[in-house]
């Protein structure tokens, strides 16, 4: 099998906290090794070009046409493989076990209470400290030729990680047609009762990939009801209609509308940081949300077959992250649409399930699909 457009970075200590690129680049004879850092590019005939990281399953750029035929970057992330290890706000990552948040790490299972690390204040975010989004994926297969081209990547997850009980084995593909979408596939199993709540976890920026605010992107929601937060952005169990409130965005408007309201909910999550309650059948693929840029012309529209869908606009970016060409990534610069199970649902009866058993498999679709418009 020929290797092309793969960088290959040497990885000393699967849990070190920084790398020196210059002592650790090397160059080995099995591009499939498990200990190595590797990208691997995927393009299609319409010029679009998606960089992935087997270091957390991480999409690390996404390159489109703009409506004036000029290429640009759209999503954030970092210049080096190794700047995604620890300690960066998820860019582009796999996020698991447990997308979002539960409630005090703590979950039950068949009367079995499940302790999980605390990364997030009082409660547990997205996996722990080391999520999916930062560990090691194994290459399994990948194609960069061709009409869909591909990288499918497999990460075993031990019985007890983070605490969370059961040996998971997860597989994900990632697939470029050339129809100009980004398909997420995933599937998993488990040989204990668990947990599992994947998502995918890039930052966008249509108009120029972390330059500017994306307070003038223009976004609908395909939700009539949201799941309101406490303080803590911990789901009270609630699921509100989002008519005549902020959270309504069922019709086309720009995410600076409202995102400043003396509503508690926005708030609370500094604006839009919530999970919405997306129409159509859980298991079916659906549209869940279109968003496009008036100056570029780029447009998003995500397809998923996940029941709920968290907006988040990037309200926790300061600019202490400095990303890919030295740009330091500010407040609103990027927004996130991340496909999903509802946060904290082990602990809400009238959430969707989210426990895996054993002999029962997982599965997601999601798909995001660019074009360009006038």
């Amino acid at each position: 099998m020929k290797l092309v457009n793969i960088v290959i970075f040497s990885l000393v200590v699967l849990t070190l906290m920084a790398c020196d690129s210059n002592k650790n680049r090397n160059k080995m004879n099995n591009p499939m090794t498990n200990e190595q850092f590797h990208e691997i590019v995927l393009k299609n005939n319409s010029g679009t070009k998606v960089t992935i990281l087997n270091y957390g399953a991480t999409v690390t750029s996404i390159i489109l046409v703009d409506k004036n035929g000029n290429p640009g970057e759209i999503v954030l992330g970092y210049d080096k493989p190794e700047s995604y290890v620890t300690g960066n706000p998820y860019f582009g990552a796999t996020i698991g076990r447990y997308g979002n948040r539960i409630a005090k790490g703590r979950f039950t299972i068949d009367s079995i209470e499940y302790k999980l690390n605390l990364n997030n204040g009082p409660n547990h975010l997205h996996g722990g400290n080391t999520g999916f989004n930062n560990v090691i994926w194994e290459i399994v297969n990948y194609s960069n030729t061709g009409n869909n081209q591909f990288v499918s990547l497999k990460y075993v997850s031990k019985d007890m990680e983070e605490g969370y009980p059961g040996a998971l084995v997860v597989n994900l593909k990632y697939t470029l047609t050339n129809d100009n979408e980004l398909i997420i596939d995933y599937k998993a199993t488990t040989d204990k009762p668990t947990i599992l709540n994947l998502t995918h976890h890039s930052f966008f920026n249509l108009k120029d990939g972390g330059k500017s605010t994306i307070l003038d992107h223009v976004i609908k929601i395909n939700a009539e009801y949201f799941t309101p937060v406490d303080s803590n952005l911990i789901p009270t169990g609630e699921i509100l209609a989002v008519e005549n409130s902020p959270f309504d965005f069922r019709n086309y408007k720009k995410i600076e509308e409202d995102i400043e309201s003396e509503n508690t909910q926005v708030k609370y999550g500094r604006g839009w940081d919530h999970n919405f309650v997306l129409a159509g059948n859980a298991d079916s693929l659906k549209q869940a949300a279109t968003v496009y840029d008036p100056l570029s012309g780029r447009k998003l529209e995500l397809y998923t077959t996940e029941p709920g869908l968290q907006f988040y606009s990037g309200n926790f970016l300061d600019g202490t992250d400095i990303g890919r060409d030295s740009i330091p990534y500010q407040f609103r610069t990027a927004f996130c649409l991340e496909p999903q199970h509802f946060p904290d649902s082990p602990n809400h009866d009238n959430f969707p399930n989210t426990v895996l058993r054993p002999g029962e498999v997982y599965t997601q679709k999601s798909v995001f699909r660019f074009s360009v418009v006038d």
